[in-house]
């Protein structure tokens, strides 16, 4: 039994140097870095301030566009955050698109998962060929929810979605009812049931693979493992990873090497 939930979804303080997180420093210099024509910032996809994507385009014809959403519990941090993880698909001739978003308390996860879905409509506008969408912490929630049977994806983007990958996502919103970070969020049991992928229904034939790290709470692990054993009860295509010696944090860091596995799953190798 769980006692104390807020110390079940906190990850900094098990993590070493975890106050520190992200580093921005690194992203800022990977842009700064970036060759010019390249780099695509702050295309609206919608009338908030935040509605802004970052596009990164390869040399040459892109293979395709990944989306890459930010976690943050849905309340804190920018696309800008995570710029230099879009090295590795990069370094595969794909393109990658990062949005930004509102947060809570200003906006409610259902409009987050709204905004979302545009941001993937306008994406998709920008560059031809498949789609991957991936999501870290509650950007895995995210990208997972445009694949339920609600999505406001058009049947053209749909057809061109390849995978979803959730990056020690979260699955049920229901136990953040018990958590301070409630406050924020402002969930009542009818909207955390609505916003949990585990609870709703895969489109069909959607392809996702669920990844963690071995060395995260508890909890992010359950709610990965939730994710894969129900939705492949409900017919989609998962797959499920637990990653080596990674916690919340470093989980994402291999999206920077284009020869990572977590690359390799995310473009379908």
């Amino acid at each position: 039994m769980i006692a104390d939930w807020d110390d079940a979804y906190a990850n900094g303080a098990h993590i070493p140097g975890g106050a520190g997180w992200p580093d921005l420093e690194a992203p800022r210099l990977y842009r700064a870095a970036f060759a010019p024509g390249r780099l695509r910032e702050g295309i609206a996809y919608g009338r908030h301030p935040r509605d802004r994507i970052d596009l990164f385009l390869p040399e040459g014809r892109p293979e395709g566009l990944l989306i890459f959403v930010h976690g943050g519990y849905w309340c804190e941090f920018d696309r800008g955050a995570w710029s230099h993880y879009a090295a590795g698909p990069l370094a595969r001739g794909w393109a990658v698109a990062m949005p930004g978003y509102a947060l809570a308390p200003e906006v409610r996860v259902a409009a987050i998962t709204r905004s979302i879905g545009a941001a993937v409509l306008r994406a998709a506008d920008l560059v031809e060929g498949p789609i991957v969408l991936a999501g870290h912490s509650a950007g895995g929630h995210l990208v997972t929810r445009q694949v339920c049977a609600d999505s406001s994806l058009t049947g053209e983007v749909l057809e061109r979605l390849r995978r979803v990958v959730s990056i020690s996502g979260l699955h049920d919103l229901r136990p953040l009812l018990a958590t301070k970070l409630n406050s924020v969020l402002r969930l009542d049991r009818a909207q955390a049931a609505a916003e949990s992928p585990a609870l709703l229904w895969p489109l069909p034939g959607v392809a996702v693979h669920a990844w963690v790290g071995d060395a995260e709470r508890p909890e992010f692990v359950r709610q990965t493992t939730l994710l894969a054993n129900v939705w492949t009860g409900l017919g989609a295509e998962m797959a499920q990873t637990i990653a080596a010696g990674h916690h919340h944090f470093s989980v994402i860091d291999p999206l920077t090497d284009p020869e990572s596995d977590l690359v390799a799953a995310l473009l379908g190798d």
